[in-house]
């Protein structure tokens, strides 16, 4: 067996970091399958090297030259060379293929940006490992067109084709330690494709799957996945466990320590997954399984997601018209518009959607399309909105939770504008105003954690 790590750009964001990362690399034999995201921040005013990329192809795109921000990353590399001692020549493979990428055709704008956006994993990979050979370990960089990640064609929102598994199986059977690169992998045309951004957690996944991995390892840079935001909640609890379900409701509802899309492949293979901290490897951090061991704690996490949406509309009789509820949906379909949930009633319905998804041009076509198609009595749009998720497992075997969280609102002056519990009583959601947020998650947070 063997274990899959994957190594976030705050990990691999300064030589020293990266000296970290190889010695828990060098630690565990198991760890033979290493994925890595694209240098981070070294501090908090720094820019991340994927972000210079995307400045450096938005250049390009404009016109321009884009050299300058290319330069910068080129120097980005250079520095952690140098600070790891490697030989000054390890830069100049690094510095012509992403000079190259910024010169590609700039016809398909899309796929020009995923190609300069996957150049920062896709270099790092081949930089750790160079390191790790400096080091005397046996450590080679696979590309993931040669290793078969096979992605569906839609630029900056990938997905992993089902004969991509079957592909990928073989880097079970490769020597040594294999270093992926993250966030990107290959349509069956040829070119190059990202998932969606922070998409390395995914690329970690898929191959933890692929090869029926003991673990998937995802190294950050905090102890463990945590009861709430410690920006909004100070010293909030630490999970020692957690289930597939309830990380992805936490992970959609703005637990960014880990990609929501990233638990399916996983979850199919039923490989768990251990968040752990880069740099205090020793702490256990937090296990994502099938089932928990024990579920008599109700609650084990409070998320939040800002700027949400409501379209709103009623009509009397709603629920004797066959057919209602899906051309509505297929309105928001037309116009590419994803929903977040369903709330409704007997006479009214209301369509949750995050903000950046329906832009006011799109708005307006959409409230017409609504008029005209289905004749609503009201219809309604509001904006400034956050949704609220309790989650746990356990939620469902105790009595009195959504009395426990209303009354914590209630207590701290937060006005309820709707409320949604799913069927399987892993999360319950509350939609309040924004400026409401950070109370809301301190109010449940103390009356499930204190």
């Amino acid at each position: 067996m063997l274990k899959v790590s994957k190594f976030g750009g705050s990990s691999l964001a300064t030589a020293e970091q990266v000296r970290r990362v190889c010695d828990i690399i060098t630690a565990d034999p198991k760890r033979r399958l290493i994925v890595v995201s694209a240098p981070g921040k070294r501090h908090s005013q720094d820019i991340k090297v994927t972000d210079l990329l995307i400045a450096a192809a938005s250049e390009r795109l404009t016109g321009k030259i884009g050299a300058s921000e290319c330069a910068e990353t080129i120097e980005r590399y250079r520095s952690i060379a140098s600070g790891l001692g490697l030989p000054a020549e390890v830069i100049e493979p690094i510095s012509r293929d992403l000079t190259e990428r910024l010169e590609k055709s700039t016809t398909d704008a899309n796929l020009y940006m995923d190609t300069m956006k996957a150049g920062g994993e896709d270099n790092c990979a081949r930089l750790i490992a160079q390191v790790l050979q400096a080091r005397g370990v046996e450590a080679h960089y696979v590309s993931p067109k040669d290793a078969g990640m096979i992605l569906s064609d839609e630029p900056g929102n990938a997905q992993v084709l089902p004969e991509a598994y079957n592909r990928l199986r073989d880097l079970n059977e490769r020597p040594g330690i294999t270093i992926f690169p993250g966030f990107f992998g290959y349509s069956k045309q040829g070119n190059v494709v990202t998932f969606s951004r922070g998409g390395s957690d995914i690329t970690g996944a898929i191959l933890a799957s692929a090869v029926r991995a003991e673990v998937y390892e995802n190294f950050t840079d905090v102890d463990s996945v945590f009861a709430a935001n410690p920006s909004i909640v100070k010293d909030p609890a630490p999970i020692a466990e957690l289930t597939y379900r309830e990380m992805r409701e936490l992970s959609y509802a703005g637990f960014s320590v880990f990609h929501d899309e990233a638990l399916e492949p996983v979850y199919r293979a039923q490989v768990p997954v251990n968040i752990r901290n880069t740099n205090n490897p020793k702490a256990d951090g937090t296990m994502i399984v099938p089932s928990r061991k024990s579920t008599d704690i109700p609650v084990v996490g409070i998320a939040a997601i800002d700027s949400i949406c409501c379209i709103y509309l009623s009509k009397y009789l709603m629920n004797r018209q066959i057919g209602f509820g899906r051309r509505l949906l297929q309105i928001l379909e037309s116009e590419a518009v994803s929903f977040e949930h369903v709330p409704s009633g007997i006479d009214n319905m209301s369509v949750i959607i995050r903000e950046e998804n329906l832009p006011a041009k799109k708005e307006k076509r959409i409230v017409e399309q609504i008029r005209q198609t289905l004749g609503p009595e009201d219809i309604s749009v509001e904006r400034g909105l956050s949704l609220i998720m309790v989650v746990g497992e356990g939620m469902r075997h105790t009595v009195g939770i959504a009395s426990r969280a209303t009354h914590a609102l209630s207590s701290a002056q937060v006005n309820i504008e709707m409320i949604n519990q799913g069927s399987n009583e892993v999360s319950m959601m509350f939609g309040i105003k924004s400026e409401d947020m950070e109370t809301a998650v301190q109010a449940l947070y103390s009356a499930f954690f204190a």
